[in-house]
């Protein structure tokens, strides 16, 4: 795929990630749940690892200073490119190379589960104890029963959005169009 075709790619998933974490979420004091996730494990998917951390790095800095939910903490955006970088890594499906279903349900799993845990229930405790000064077990025991809750949604959500959005890509996005003989 031709480095134009990733920038627009990663710039309309920007825009989706931005609008799904900052307008279509629920947050609370102590938790957040969006659907934010997609175009992140999309672009992991797609693009590879240096794509998703960029665009987690721009989605979550751009996110904090045009929409600000209170003050910026470099903390996040550090969580945010290790996810994009674990996501990347196990999920990446370079061109031409074809993973089974059952394959890509696996990758998935293990990229989800050391995302929740690295991320989301360990240094993203730890920003919020060092933010608000709460307790650290008890933001981790809230975050604990989130995970379990959205590890098993992002599973499913993913795999069959991949899914279905498999064929449409490989056509409209990955494929070179030949250049027309005049």
């Amino acid at each position: 795929m031709r480095t134009n075709k990733k920038i627009i790619l990663t710039a309309i998933l920007l825009a989706l990630l931005i609008i799904l974490s900052r307008f279509l979420s629920i947050k609370t004091p102590i938790l957040k749940i969006s659907f934010a996730f997609v175009p992140t494990m999309l672009c992991a998917v797609w693009l590879g690892p240096k794509w998703t951390i960029l665009l987690n790095i721009l989605g979550d800095v751009i996110g904090a200073t045009l929409f600000p939910t209170g003050p910026y903490f470099v903390g996040y955006t550090i969580s945010t490119a290790i996810a994009g970088l674990i996501y990347g890594f196990i999920l990446y499906k370079k061109e031409g190379k074809e993973y089974s279903n059952i394959n890509f349900l696996v990758r998935l799993t293990i990229a989800t589960a050391l995302v929740a845990v690295i991320c989301n229930m360990g240094l993203n405790t730890l920003w919020s104890v060092i933010t608000t000064g709460k307790a650290f077990w008890v933001l981790l025991s809230a975050r604990i029963v989130k995970q379990l809750i959205m590890i098993p949604i992002h599973i499913v959500v993913i795999f069959f959005l991949e899914k279905v959005l498999r064929k449409p890509f490989d056509k409209y996005v990955r494929e070179e169009k030949e250049a027309v003989e005049s």
